[in-house]
């Protein structure tokens, strides 16, 4: 009888000291990054980057419309929506903080998100691009724009349209649907970044990075990130990189902003 009792004392601490770890181990994860690339690239290509951030948060690279591959498949609030479903599977598998990484078009999109949604912890921009403003300013996409606008207001957003893209200089044609081509290439729209920091649910902290020979860097921090709500944590950084190598070249910043946040 001694022994029974003995062995079932010992089976419930053992339960207990399991669930104790269980939890101990549920509140260990306390950061996840989620990873968007810049135009016409794919999540492969935040692989060093994400490898070498993995030892203070694990990372999903998300593939998004923008890609080569999708080559603007979806609208902008449909991109929207393929990122919360990545917070909540971080949420899920709780983590305290979620992140939104994003280089290029992929740093559009977090602020974007923040307008629109708002519900992650922090944003790291990195070589932040995309410029419709520039783009309708210039005339590279006006008329696309344009006829993409009436399309969508007389109820023919699904009909195809041809433009022009930009990415750094260089201009590649593409076709997508109306509304499609305007929820990106609204010149006052979600890919407006100097409008869309300033309608953040919420301060949360930003690391703006900037290389010092990418086409925005001499707009400085005024161009967007001065715009942001405030928060005692955001930081503004400039590094010595192009527009494709920052996110490399910054690895060593974004590590320690990370350590650094509350």
């Amino acid at each position: 009888m001694v022994a029974k009792k003995l062995a079932k004392l010992i089976l419930f601490l053992s339960v207990i000291s399991l669930h104790s770890g269980f939890v101990v181990a549920q509140e260990q994860k306390s950061c996840a990054l989620i990873l968007m690339h810049g135009k016409w690239h794919n999540p492969r290509d935040f692989g060093f980057f994400g490898g070498k951030l993995e030892q203070a948060c694990p990372y999903k690279s998300i593939e998004m419309p923008w890609s080569k591959r999708r080559n603007y498949d979806e609208p902008y609030t449909v991109a929207l929506a393929e990122i919360k479903t990545q917070v909540e599977a971080f949420r899920k598998e709780s983590y305290k903080r979620v992140i939104l990484v994003g280089h290029s078009f992929g740093a559009n999109a977090a602020l974007a998100y923040m307008a629109e949604v708002g519900d992650v912890d922090a944003v790291i921009s990195l070589a932040a691009g995309h410029s419709p403003a520039y783009m309708y300013q210039q005339g590279i996409s006006s008329g696309a724009v344009d006829k993409a606008r009436a399309l969508v207001e007389s109820g023919k957003g699904d009909e195809t349209l041809s433009m022009d893209d930009l990415n750094q200089g260089r201009r590649q044609t593409i076709s997508m649907r109306a509304n499609v081509l305007l929820s990106y290439f609204d010149p006052a729209g979600l890919g407006y970044m100097p409008g869309t920091i300033t309608r953040f649910k919420k301060a949360v902290p930003i690391l703006w990075v900037v290389g010092d020979k990418d086409p925005l860097y001499p707009f400085g921090s005024s161009y967007a990130f001065d715009k942001a709500p405030m928060h005692p944590a955001s930081k503004y950084v400039v590094v010595r990189a192009d527009h494709v190598s920052t996110p490399d070249v910054a690895v060593g910043s974004v590590l320690e902003w990370l350590k650094s946040l509350p």
